[in-house]
Order: C-alpha cells, then structure tokens, then sequence
C-alpha cells in the first residue's frame, strides 16, 4: 500500500516537474520571439533613419529619394537576400518619419501630432505589434486615424488581417461620428475604451464579411445563420469583450414562447446583451418586444454581479424619430442601429469626423 502511494506521488511530482518545465519554454519562445521582433522594429527604424538623413537631409525630395531606394534595394538585396524591396525600404523610411524618437528600451515614440485645438500630443509604438503590423499602420497618412489602430490593435490583439479589415470598414470614423471633438481625440490617444453601455454599440453594423449582394434577400434566419457561421469575424466587428451564449434563446411567458435571435455576455460590463435582427425598417413594436426580452432577463436570468442587460435591434433601416418616441422612458436599455451588407464610403465617413473636429 505504502509503495503505491509513494508510486503516485512520484507520478504527481514528476507531473508537476513536466508542467513547470513546459511552461518555462513556452515563455522562453515568447519571450525569445518578442525580443526578435523588438530588434527587427529596431533594425528597420535605424534603415529608416539613415535613408532620411542621407537622402533628404531633413527635406522631402522625392525625386531623388526614388532613385536612392532603387539602387538601395538591389545591392541589399545581393547581399542580404529578401526583406528589402523598394516598398519596404518606403515603409522604414516613413516608419521613421512617424516615429522619429528612439528609446534604448526598444520602444519608438513619435513627433508630436498637432490637433485643429493648437494642443498637441505623443504617442509610443506597442511592443506587441509586428512589423506586418506597421506596414498597414504606416499606410495611413493622418496621425489620429493611425493612432487609433495601433492603440486599439495592442488592446485587442489584432491579427494583420483583423487590423486590416478594421481599417478598410472604417472603424475609427464610424465610432469618431458619435463622439464630440474632445472625443474623438480622446479616442486617438486612448483607443476605444468601454466605460458605459453606449460604448458598445455601432452604427452602422458593417456586415461585408457575409459576402450577401445588395440586391439579394435574405430571412432573418438566414442572415442570423450567416453570422454564426463567421461568428470570428462577427465578434470583431461586436468589439471587445463579447462572449457568445446562444441562438434562438427560448421566452416562456404565461405558456407564450419567445425566441432572442442573439443572446452574448459581456466580460467588461459584466451584463448580457441580447440582440434580435430585423431586415426591414424597425417598427415601435419591435422595440416593445426588446423591452419584454430585457425584463425577463432581469428576472429570470440574472444572478449576483451581473449588471442590467442591453438591448440591440439591428435593423436594415430605421426612423430616429420613432426610435426616439418608442425608447423615451423606458428604464431599461435599448439601441437600434442599422446594417449594412457593404464597406462604407470612408472619404465621406472621414469629411464628416473632419467636421466635428472643425467646429469649436
């Protein structure tokens, strides 16, 4: 007996042991790729900074700036292999440009970034994003919008891909247009931060993702499908903090059934948020049903430390002026925003942000 039990714990120490032992490597790795892409940033920033100070001398001249890059890539390229086409050589330089201020911790901050207030502000890179990373950051000329991704890219741990379908919908501008000018520059130097319940909700919903023609009619049990079947991509566009629960989430009132198209927790207000789809213009009693939805949660769904639950109709259109008679006083909290089953027109999303930023 006293043999099995010293077999076990011998069993369990060296489980233990294997465990602590995995766990070291697994954080050497991190630890080993994170330093590789510190020192890779670090690399491209000095490549940049020696292309400025030898070709411009701190003044923009294009034209020879060309020139240079093409005789630089194609010696690189002999001697140092790929990495060093003239694109990326354009990239590094602009790297530095935007981030001119080298730090020995390996971190870049950039040149101050004059607002239309006379105010100005800096930033630091993130050292979680990579290179490929900045690549899609530094193809954005204006310094908000660009500051914008990369905070909320190291918030969220975008992917290159995530990052850059989220600078092609627009994002930035769509969250911008609900802000006042000390918003959306709080928005840029901050990322988007959750405090409050209309911190969650979009408008609109950019649903491009689901690959449906304009022209195409959908149900709404198709459409509801559609998103579950790329709920990935549907979560990014949600934003952060959402956690899927159910489809079709059962009602029972007095033997009367229900069914909640959408039903998702949120981890950062602790709340559930329940969400019905609507591929016509939302009506006032769509609303009242939202409104039965959210008081049964509060009664039969809730438990201790969980917040009052949020309410979204996403509508393929809507009337402000019914949406606003319909939710005014009500207690509990809805939103309806409309979808849209294409990618906006960001120069038209980008004059209205400059409007808002113009006005004193």
């Amino acid at each position: 007996m006293a043999k099995k039990k010293n077999e076990i714990s011998s069993n369990q120490k060296y489980t233990e042991l294997l465990a602590s032992i995995g766990f070291a490597i697994e954080m050497g790795r991190e630890n080993a790729l994170a330093a590789i892409n510190e020192r890779l940033l670090a690399t491209y920033w000095k490549i940049g900074q020696y292309i400025v100070e030898f070709e411009q001398h701190g003044l923009e001249r294009a034209e020879y700036g060309t020139e240079l890059l093409k005789d630089l890539s194609n010696d690189l390229k002999m001697r140092y292999g790929k990495g060093f086409s003239v694109s990326n050589l354009q990239y590094m330089r602009l790297f530095y440009q935007y981030y001119p201020k080298f730090q020995k911790s390996g971190k870049f901050q950039s040149s101050e970034i004059h607002q239309t207030s006379g105010k100005s502000q800096k930033y630091q890179t993130s050292g979680k994003l990579t290179w490929s990373h900045y690549c899609e950051l530094l193809g954005i000329s204006d310094d908000l919008t660009r500051s914008f991704y990369e905070k909320q890219c190291s918030k969220e741990n975008w992917s290159v891909r995530e990052l850059k379908r989220q600078i092609i919908s627009g994002l930035f501008q769509r969250i911008a247009l609900s802000k006042d000018k000390e918003g959306v520059l709080k928005l840029s130097t901050h990322g988007h931060e959750i405090a409050t319940t209309k911190d969650i909700v979009k408008d609109p919903y950019v649903f491009e993702f689901l690959n449906i023609p304009e022209s195409k009619r959908v149900s709404e049990k198709a459409l509801e499908k559609k998103l579950l079947d790329n709920l990935q991509t549907f979560l990014l566009e949600l934003g952060k903090g959402f956690s899927f629960v159910a489809r079709q989430f059962r009602v029972t009132i007095d033997n009367d059934h229900f069914h909640v198209d959408l039903v998702f927790y949120h981890r950062i207000l602790k709340c559930f948020v329940l969400i019905d789809l609507k591929i016509r213009k939302v009506k006032h009693q769509d609303i009242g049903q939202m409104n039965l939805y959210l008081n049964y949660f509060i009664e039969e769904e809730n438990t201790e430390g969980d917040n009052a639950p949020i309410g979204i109709i996403i509508s393929a259109d809507k009337n402000e002026l019914l949406v606003k008679y319909a939710t005014g006083g009500l207690s509990n909290k809805i939103f309806v925003s409309k979808y849209q089953l294409y990618l906006p027109d960001k120069k038209l999303l980008e004059n209205k942000m400059k409007e808002i930023l113009e006005k004193e």
